[in-house]
């Protein structure tokens, strides 16, 4: 879940403010996380404090979700899931980009890639239930268990080409790509990041290149990144700096259950 947060926090001063080059500091005074963290944070909770079978997950992540959503307003939160947030949590058939980057803590708790894709429906339906915000986070949590269990770049592109063929490069698109909040407008490009890179910091500085939503597509890029290279320490406590107590805990909680590979 670290890379989520990482490249959330690196992109959130890029989202409005497109950067299209690699080059660039990557933390900087003006950073902050956004509600890509904050959701990611509770996905994570609901992953840990859900019975062993899970068959409470879909419920946690629902409190869990209203609970650090409520606890930290004004992170940039889109209308529909703000609205979802204050109200009654119903799913809204949503295909928004928020299912795929905030779904990479149930890759690390599942047992099988069949149990992946059910824990990422069971904490996506209950916001993001149209087919394709369904198949976002699918895809996201496949690709993150597939890097966590020792796929190489072409295994795991074989099997998400499934889903989203990939028909271009980066530099292809750079120029013209425009803010796009969906899955289907995101998902591609943020695997396509992914595979063009070489470690986990090149990953997140490929992304932020793209430009148009730039927190969640790093979010998304940096998940299944940190999946398959591991993060440099000196990332990870970089990034924990800008996290507030409560969520700090819950991404030291988590690692601690679930470890990834550091550098």
């Amino acid at each position: 879940m670290l890379g989520a947060v990482i490249g959330d926090i690196v992109g959130s001063r890029f989202e409005f403010r497109n950067h299209r080059d690699k080059d660039f500091e990557l933390f900087a005074s003006d950073c902050t996380y956004t509600d890509d963290s904050v959701m990611t944070a509770a996905v994570a909770q609901a992953v840990m404090n859900s019975k062993p079978d899970f068959s409470d997950l879909s419920q946690n992540a629902v409190k869990y979700m209203s609970d650090l959503g409520n606890s930290h307003p004004g992170r940039g939160y889109g209308f529909h899931f703000y609205q979802w947030l204050l109200g009654d949590q119903k799913p809204y058939n949503s295909f928004g980009n928020g299912a795929a980057m905030r779904v990479s803590p149930v890759a690390y708790a599942a047992k099988s890639l069949e149990e992946t894709l059910h824990l990422a429906d069971e904490v996506t339906k209950v916001s993001h239930n149209h087919p394709e915000g369904m198949k976002g986070a699918e895809v996201t949590a496949a690709a993150v268990y597939l890097a966590i269990h020792g796929s190489t770049k072409e295994e795991i592109k074989a099997y998400t080409e499934q889903f989203y063929p990939i028909t271009f490069t980066i530099d292809d698109i750079r120029d013209n790509y425009a803010f796009d909040e969906t899955c289907q407008g995101c998902m591609p490009q943020a695997l396509e990041c992914f595979y063009e890179s070489k470690d986990f910091e090149d990953a997140v500085r490929i992304a932020i290149s793209l430009g148009g939503d730039s927190d969640t597509i790093a979010a998304m890029t940096g998940s299944i990144a940190e999946a398959y290279y591991g993060v440099p320490n000196t990332l990870r406590l970089k990034a924990v700096s800008y996290l507030d107590t409560e969520l700090a805990l819950i991404v030291n909680r988590f690692e601690e259950i679930y470890p990834s590979k550091t550098l």
